[in-house]
């Protein structure tokens, strides 16, 4: 049987990725130039900035993975690109590039939702992931809960209301001037403090549903901040420390409520915040105090890549699922329907 090797293309925020993987399970090569450099003296990501900076890095990142991989254009069997959800700017320029490629290549498009691709990340790194599983997405612009009775089949039982857990580690992390970006920062801050100096409050909402809220908890630590200001008494540390365990206790205690109520037995984080190591540690925890088989993607394959983008499109080409090469670019996670 003839292999399938698609190069795959992401640009959905501030990283220009681009990968070649075969069969939906090989990577031959992995690229990303990460613009976190330029975006950390604003504290945050520049739309425009990132969008001017995928203009100039796409076709040397596109170029850079065939070359690493030792294939020419010519080897591949079909582009995947993501075109949903991320800044629409940023989208626009990877999607744009996909077209060309393919169409001067007489070679299928694939859209991918990126994050159906941090999802498919863990297949990726694991053969043997036994469905149905609860899926844990946990990112910048995303937290939810999904109840997968295999891949590609997805339920959404629950999301944040507000902000997303690494939307609130940022504004948090910013706030503290500890820089961006803020997750591994807090991280990197909390392993020198001291659980229970400071109190935040756990946001479990209402115990019988799988929905997040981290607007409050933001709003309390900062709060808490300004109080110890006044006191003399910050320490950022301890306040990490606390921030974080607070985020990562209630993200847990969800996941495991909804793996006992789908009654599955195998777990599975997704996004770029699975690359926190307290997280993965209590989750980790738990999952074996609840005989449930635990995944994660390796710290690579955690963040923005586009490896999981063309794996995530190796089923779309076995079924034929192609796109026109009119497709557009969706900020959202869902495409509007036309009237």
């Amino acid at each position: 049987m003839k292999d399938t090797i698609i190069l795959g293309i992401e640009s959905s925020c501030d990283e220009t990725a681009a990968s070649l993987v075969k069969n939906g399970q090989d990577i031959l090569a992995n690229i990303v130039n990460s613009q976190i450099s330029i975006h950390q003296q604003f504290g945050g990501v520049v739309p425009e900035v990132a969008s001017r900076k995928h203009i100039e890095n796409i076709a040397v990142v596109v170029d850079a993975a065939f070359k690493e991989s030792g294939l020419s254009y010519s080897d591949i069997d079909a582009v995947a690109v993501t075109n949903r959800p991320g800044l629409i700017g940023a989208l626009l320029v990877g999607l744009s590039f996909a077209k060309s490629f393919a169409y001067a290549l007489n070679k299928p498009l694939i859209a991918v939702n990126h994050l159906h691709g941090h999802i498919y990340a863990n297949s990726l790194a694991h053969k043997n992931i036994e469905f149905p599983a609860i899926c844990l997405v946990v990112s910048g612009g995303h937290t939810s809960l999904l109840y997968m009775k295999n891949i590609g089949e997805y339920e959404i039982i629950g999301e944040t209301r507000d902000d997303a857990a690494g939307e609130a580690f940022d504004k948090v992390a910013r706030f503290m001037g500890l820089g961006y970006p803020g997750g591994p920062e807090v991280q990197k801050a909390a392993e020198q403090g001291q659980l229970g100096k400071v109190k935040l409050p756990r946001v479990f909402l209402d115990k019988n549903d799988f929905e997040f809220s981290f607007s409050g908890l933001k709003t309390a630590t900062m709060n808490e901040w300004k109080k110890m200001e006044r006191r003399g008494e910050q320490n950022v540390h301890d306040m990490a420390a606390e921030f974080q365990a607070a985020l990562v206790e209630v993200l847990v205690e969800k996941t495991m409520r909804a793996a006992a109520r789908y009654k599955v037995k195998t777990v599975l984080i997704a996004g770029g915040v699975a690359a926190n190591q307290a997280l993965r540690n209590l989750m980790q925890e738990k999952a074996g105090e609840n005989n449930l088989q635990l995944f994660y993607p390796p710290l690579a394959l955690c963040t923005d890549n586009a490896a999981m983008i063309a794996g995530t499109a190796y089923h779309s080409y076995t079924n034929g699922d192609f796109a026109p090469l009119n497709i557009n670019a969706y900020p959202g996670l869902f495409v509007p329907v036309k009237n």
